[in-house]
């Protein structure tokens, strides 16, 4: 029995270190990771010259909207032979570090190396990883623990780091868990056959031993996902925790290559190794631990404040304007929508959006178009965005979108009028399924840089691209719905927006709701697309095929299948033109105003011309 015992104290229990301890190990692990990343960085200077990946004259452009301070401190920090003598420095100062003693001054030189590492983190924007970032909070804490004389702001400190050591390893288990890849046992072995990140012969192991590969990943999921636990039954299970943790990044640095991962995280273990040792342990006697309970309280109070702005957001989101209507479709979905009716003999031009779109994506457009004053427009949020309902049983298809889109016309434009479909992106494609089956009610359809069905088989950028999307989306479900929302930042296409649209849009931006949507959407897209074959069914109407010059610039492909949609309505009587718009991309096309309001002049201009049958003639080729 007593053997027994020895053999489970070996490997249960909670790990003996004191304060003194603590702090010395984790500012020295922390020192040998500035010391390893300066060497590193020294070994490689050519990056920083002219020509480099971490050439400043363009790595400065990232900061061009910054105060005209922080940009001159950047410059000054950001010459070569700044740069060098920064580096330098950390390496004297780490290895100093490295040295023994437990002088008041190691605190300041452990500040100055997390200082250094913040002034030159955008100097090194390729390269810098999660190390750099996880030492430099580790130097901080450890370097004001250092200098501090109060036990209880040093127990505070101590704390700090093991609450984030905690959180960075739940956070990072539980997004893994939301990726198909680690849920099935896979993803071991997909990291291993990467070239950045890759390692053959473990990629072999993984291959000749499947069920072996599942269970270590399945493993690692379940370590970072209950790493708390090492701090249940009197810190019981923190031998067991914390060590296969230390294990999992000396795997790491060895088989991906990222060594000074190692040193960067195992510096927060001791922390996490104090803190979790009971109260009652001689090693951690006196220690204070009221942050805790602050830290719950914060915690609580931020839970609280998150719960109610994603609430508020969600109000304002499902409100829509003053001038919106709804009409129920035959799925039984509820669609929001606005109608501006324009001259009662003229085309209503219906717009349906991208994938994780808003109808205020159109502002600059439709904006243009009510200036004219003589055409009248429908912009409308599909099932599950803004105050769309979606309230259909049956399983997702893209047909049901285009249900939508015709049983909307049907409802909101009088059957006396005709429709001009315009759709960006995904959008294009469901206005080109649903002028078919409006038939001669479509005077047009216009593609604003369209999807095409083929897309994720014949460009290999977009199959790329669309293998990670699914997981990310899911993220993003899951971390709004934990009320994330209140952390995200406005994106810099908001700006370019119509003032008068971008809370709006902000709002939908942050709330769930819409990236439900998008998921839901993006499964259907991706299993549809990737069945498609054949050629494109003809369409008996007016087209105008607009690309983004930088869509088409980063994958001709789609300026082939732009092309074929267009073709799609070539015919006796029909104007088919095709226009690439310089400068723009895919989002700007609609979002930038320069870029917008020529969309939307293009298309008036367009509309113009088809809405009498005597200027509908041959086709028309066009480069804007």
């Amino acid at each position: 029995m007593s053997i027994a015992r020895k053999i489970a104290s070996a490997f249960l229990g909670p790990i003996p270190v004191s304060r003194g301890r603590a702090l010395g190990t984790s500012e020295r692990l922390a020192a040998a990771t500035a010391l390893t990343s300066s060497l590193e960085y020294l070994s490689q200077r050519r990056q920083i010259r002219k020509g480099g990946f971490n050439d400043w004259s363009v790595a400065r452009r990232a900061h061009a909207d910054s105060s005209p301070v922080t940009r001159k401190l950047l410059d000054l920090v950001s010459g070569e032979r700044t740069t060098t003598a920064l580096h330098m420095a950390r390496v004297a100062v780490s290895a100093g570090l490295l040295l023994p003693g437990d002088s008041r001054l190691r605190g300041a030189g452990s500040l100055f190396l997390g200082a250094t590492a913040l002034a030159l983190y955008p100097r090194h924007r390729y390269g810098t990883d999660g190390s750099d970032q996880v030492s430099t909070l580790v130097q901080t804490a450890m370097g004001a623990a250092r200098l501090s004389r109060s036990p209880t702001t040093q127990d505070a400190l101590m704390w700090y780091v093991a609450l984030q050591g905690n959180l960075s390893y739940v956070v990072a288990g539980w997004a893994k868990l939301l990726g198909t890849s680690w849920r099935d046992g896979t993803a071991l072995g997909g990291i291993m056959r990467t070239r950045t990140y890759g390692h053959g012969p473990t990629y072999a192991l993984t291959q000749k031993h499947p069920r072996a590969a599942k269970y270590l990943t399945h493993g690692v999921l379940a370590l970072e996902c209950l790493f708390p636990v090492a701090y249940l039954a009197g810190g019981r299970l923190a031998k067991p925790v914390i060590g296969a943790a230390a294990g999992f990044h000396l795997a790491n640095g060895f088989v991906m290559g990222l060594g000074r991962f190692v040193t960067a995280f195992v510096a927060m273990h001791p922390a996490i190794a104090y803190t979790s040792a009971p109260k009652d342990h001689p090693s951690v006697a006196g220690r204070d631990d009221r942050v805790l309970k602050t830290a719950a309280v914060v915690f609580a109070s931020a839970v609280s404040a998150a719960g109610a702005v994603a609430v508020h957001r969600r109000l304002r989101a499902i409100e829509g304007w003053p001038r919106s209507l709804r009409a129920t479709t035959r799925h039984g979905n509820e669609l929001q929508y606005e109608m501006n009716p324009g001259e009662p003999d003229r085309p209503v031009l219906v717009f349906a959006t991208g994938m994780l779109s808003t109808s205020e994506h159109f502002g600059w457009i439709t904006d243009t178009i009510r200036h004219d004053g003589r055409f009248g427009f429908l912009t409308y949020a599909r099932a599950g965005y803004a105050g769309s309902r979606y309230r259909s049983k049956a399983p997702y298809r893209l047909a049901e979108a285009v249900d939508d889109l015709v049983d909307l016309v049907g409802a909101a434009v009088p059957a006396d009028r005709d429709v001009v479909l315009v759709g960006h992106s995904l959008g294009g494609e469901l206005a080109r399924r649903a002028a078919a089956r409006l038939g001669e009610r479509v005077r047009a359809v216009v593609y604003l840089d369209s999807s095409h069905p083929g897309e994720l088989n014949r460009s290999q950028q977009q199959s790329a691209s669309a293998k990670p999307l699914g997981a990310s989306l899911s993220l993003m479900v899951w971390s709004l719905r934990c009320g994330a929302g209140v952390l995200l930042a406005r994106p810099g296409w908001l700006e370019a927006l119509p003032a008068m649209f971008r809370k709006r849009v902000f709002d939908q931006y942050a709330d769930a709701r819409m990236w439900v949507a998008g998921h839901r959407e993006w499964k259907a897209v991706e299993s549809e697309f990737r069945a498609h074959t054949g050629e494109l069914a003809a369409v008996t109407s007016h087209a105008l095929v607009v690309s983004a010059q930088r869509t088409v610039d980063k994958d001709p492909e789609h300026l082939l299948m732009h092309h074929e949609i267009a073709d799609a309505h070539r015919g006796a009587g029909r104007t088919v033109e095709t226009v690439v718009l310089e400068g723009a991309d895919h989002d700007s096309l609609l979002t930038d105003g320069r870029y917008g309001v020529e969309v939307g002049r293009l298309l008036l201009d367009f509309v113009t011309r088809t809405a009498e049958p005597a200027k509908t003639s041959e086709r028309k080729e066009q480069t804007a």
